[in-house]
């Protein structure tokens, strides 16, 4: 498949000895060694500051618990349905019943982490016929923007795409029915993973595909156009499982945004700090111009195809899909993974391997540095927010607002959003924010609660919208914000340093913590600092 007389290409080699680099058994040592460092964070934080993270692993509780708690089977049923984003949902309940929830969690992650790297490793094999250590280097960018966010099914989705490619890679020269057949169960996983996980092995696939057509082009046409289109005929197992799937029911939730492009390409890198994002930019940067320059580093020439294919897929993609965020924004990290799997490391002269090793290590400390420092600095908001929640009667239900909708975008925010979903995991409480969209999640709210959820996915209201929903309802208004005064508790996230109560009159400070206040609510006759509360008598605080 390959020409011989193209100096770029990593053709297929033997097993190099020892004294030629690293060996298979020394790479996965490393893969092995650096993974476990890189997971650090995830074990010395128990609850790590993700957004979705904590919304997610309510949701686990929730299916794990759901017949031995009749607090939470009260609120909540599940509703298991053909829906393309369910490998939490399979895997960490399962766990769940030899562990408690948050170490279910640390598990997945961890392994979601191994899933990655190890792809990139089957899949360079499969590309340049051996074992090179330049996957290893994707092992920075293992924390990313994407990761922050706690998009799990789709990461976890990437590391099985991966997989899902190496084998079409592996295999593409063999019998067609076994390519097919092995191509057309990875469709199907991939489905249950995430779309836009299934979207990255189609831009792989495509890739590669085009590739092979390019480097064929000496044969008849009609032959190679055959088995070109022949090699998406797997994907069309994803057409039923999606025509059954209630997901097709938001398929008019569609929206495009150019301007958020740039923003998805640093996601690849950036963190908490830019600085710290600008730092291991330059030094990959750095190595990859001396390795090139000195021949140390060759790239399959699917690494060019990866780029145009997966730059007109990204630039052509919509910011919202199916209702589902972040659509286009998810692709280059998925992308950034595969191309780190085209390159062929040769390390055969001592000074080049321990410089590689020097390297690597320099760009896993600095990203453990950035995470831990960045996660031990949060982690006191995360044990205030913990505090909080043992306030709460079992079994109450919670309503999550915002001081100001505007604020909550500020990475370092990420794991407050969704954190009252602790309520869920640990008081068996009915949380406003916790994941319930039909389409989307098979946890649902029952029916005589379902006035008491948002079941869009939206942004909490603020304080001072839900005040008004009180006293000037307008049409259109959610029902759940009008419904506010029948809950038992009031969330108030991205709140400023003693802040005061907005509502005196129906609201009574529990916990004042740091960028959030609890506060219960108050029901006709409870008393009032020492008073009786009356209805219709009450006071607005102000900011």
């Amino acid at each position: 498949m390959l020409s011989p007389d193209k100096p770029i290409l990593a053709q297929p080699a033997a097993p190099r000895s020892r004294a030629q680099g690293f060996t298979g058994g020394q790479i996965a040592v490393l893969f092995a060694a650096f993974t476990l460092l890189i997971s650090i964070p995830i074990w010395t934080h128990p609850l790590p500051p993700l957004s979705d993270y904590v919304n997610h692993l309510s949701r686990m509780q929730v299916i794990a618990t759901l017949a031995t708690n009749p607090k939470l089977a009260e609120f909540y049923e599940i509703n298991w349905q053909v829906i393309p984003n369910l490998t939490m949902d399979f895997i960490v309940p399962t766990l769940a019943r030899f562990m408690n929830i948050y170490v279910a969690g640390q598990v997945y992650i961890v392994t979601m982490f191994a899933l990655i790297i190890s792809g990139i490793l089957a899949l360079n094999r499969a590309l340049i016929g051996r074992w090179s250590a330049m996957p290893l280097f994707a092992i920075p960018l293992l924390y990313n923007f994407v990761f922050l966010v706690g998009l799990m099914n789709y990461i976890f989705g990437v590391g099985v795409a991966l997989w899902a490619l190496a084998g079409w890679v592996a295999v593409r020269e063999r019998i067609w029915p076994l390519r097919m057949v092995l191509s057309s169960a990875c469709v199907v996983v991939l489905f249950f993973c995430h779309l836009s996980a299934l979207g990255i092995y189609g831009i792989g696939v495509l890739s590669f595909e085009a590739l092979r057509l390019w480097e064929q082009r000496d044969r008849p046409w009609p032959g190679r156009i055959v088995d070109f289109v022949a090699s998406g005929l797997p994907f069309l197992a994803a057409a039923p499982l999606l025509a059954a799937s209630p997901t097709m029911r938001l398929a008019s939730g569609i929206y495009w945004d150019q301007r958020g492009k740039i923003d998805g390409l640093m996601y690849i890198v950036t963190d908490y700090s830019d600085i710290a994002a600008f730092a291991l930019i330059s030094v990959m940067v750095v190595a990859l111009v001396w390795a090139v320059r000195h021949r140390v580093l060759r790239f399959h020439p699917l690494v060019f195809v990866l780029l145009a294919v997966g730059a007109v897929v990204y630039l052509a993609l919509p910011r919202v899909m199916f209702d589902t965020y972040m659509t286009d924004q998810r692709v280059p990290i998925g992308v950034a993974f595969m191309l780190f799997a085209c390159g062929d490391l040769e390390l055969r002269r001592r000074l080049v391997r321990r410089g590689f090793m020097v390297i690597l290590v320099i760009l896993i400390a600095g990203r453990l540095i950035e995470i831990d420092y960045n996660w031990t600095q949060l982690s006191d908001s995360t044990s205030q927010f913990r505090s909080s929640v043992k306030r709460i009667a079992p079994g109450s239900k919670v309503f999550v607002s915002y001081a100001d909708r505007s604020l909550g975008e500020d990475v370092r925010d990420l794991g407050i959003v969704h954190a009252a979903c602790i309520a869920t995991i640990e008081r068996s409480a009915l949380v406003t924010t916790v994941f319930t969209v039909p389409g989307k999640q098979i946890l649902h709210v029952k029916p005589e609660y379902k006035d008491f959820a948002d079941t869009q996915d939206g942004t909490p209201p603020s304080v001072a919208q839900l005040i008004v929903a009180t006293e000037h309802p307008v049409p259109g208004t959610p029902a759940f914000w009008l419904n506010w005064t029948k809950f038992d508790y009031l969330y108030v996230l991205f709140t400023e340093d003693e802040a005061p109560n907005p509502d005196p009159g129906r609201l009574k400070l529990v916990a004042d913590g740091d960028r959030f206040q609890l506060y219960k609510i108050l029901k006709s006759g409870e008393p009032v600092n020492g008073a009786q509360r009356y209805p219709g008598r009450y006071t607005v605080g102000a900011r």
